[in-house]
């Protein structure tokens, strides 16, 4: 089995959300983010996903691709959510939502159909301005066919 490709990026998730799409995508998520959507912080789109993030910064992600679904570890994780995209070029960008698309992350990817898992981790580990915190997003992509998406770990929320 061959290792996936890894890589290691710090996007400005400006909005609270970054974008994993193809480079060819050209999507509007105004109607996208349903109270739905906010909540499981994924909107998804044909050609690209919006993840949400705990905060207004630049925020850590891995993405790794795969040649079939990765194992399932979900335990370390706050939530984990996947969806599917449509890679229509041969690449694929990873991007905060004001960034300059032509100096975005570029990653080389065979066209076709991907299932993509969202991480996330460090969402309550917030400074009170919000401004600090080790929240993480791991993602994970693996050619699979078109699929609704699925919340496989809900996050749960400590009461007060």
């Amino acid at each position: 089995m061959t290792e996936p490709t890894l890589i290691e990026l710090a996007i400005f998730a400006d909005y609270f959300q970054f974008y994993v799409q193809d480079e060819a995508a050209n999507e509007d998520f105004g109607e996208k983010w349903t109270d739905e959507s906010v909540e499981r912080q994924l909107a998804v789109a044909e050609f690209s996903a919006a993840i949400g993030t705990a905060r207004n910064m630049t925020v850590p992600v891995v993405l790794s691709v795969h040649a079939e679904a990765p194992a399932e570890d979900f335990a370390e994780w706050d939530m984990v959510n996947e969806c599917s995209i449509s890679v229509r070029s041969d690449t694929l960008i990873i991007a905060g939502c004001t960034d300059h698309l032509p100096n975005a992350p570029r990653v080389p990817i065979a066209p076709g159909t991907y299932r993509v898992r969202v991480s996330y981790s460090g969402l309550d580990s917030l400074s009170e301005d919000g401004v600090e915190g080790d929240d993480f997003y791991r993602l994970q992509l693996w050619p699979a066919p078109l699929a609704e998406i699925a919340v496989r770990k809900a996050r749960t929320v400590a009461a007060d």
